[in-house]
């Protein structure tokens, strides 16, 4: 899977409430019958790529990951563009949301 857009704003209004902090996530679903490991990179407009991110869904099993906490190899730097590539052993499927909570009128990408 490829996510073309990526970006964690460097501040946000809701500072307060984790589930509006700088929430871009990607929702992963493995509906087969045996655990994806799946390896992300990043790829950035002047640097080049970071990864791989590791990450685990089980056989079954649903995983929402958020890019802000993501750590290893490197965090996620705020205030940069970035897009996203996903690969998995068996078969998964992505789905990318962003909250942007950088003014009060919250939206949802």
């Amino acid at each position: 899977w490829v996510i073309p857009e990526g970006y964690i704003p460097p501040a946000s209004m809701v500072n307060a409430n984790r589930a509006l902090l700088r929430p871009a996530a990607a929702c992963l679903i493995n509906t087969g019958d045996e655990d994806a490991h799946i390896q992300i990179t990043l790829f950035f407009t002047d640097r080049e790529p970071v990864g791989p991110y590791m990450a685990l869904v089980g056989a079954r099993r649903t995983l929402h990951l958020r890019f802000n906490e993501l750590s290893k190899p490197e965090p996620v730097p705020p205030g940069e563009d970035y897009a996203s590539v996903f690969e998995s052993d068996p078969p998964i499927v992505v789905q990318y949301t962003r909250l942007d909570s950088r003014a009060a009128e919250i939206a949802l990408l």
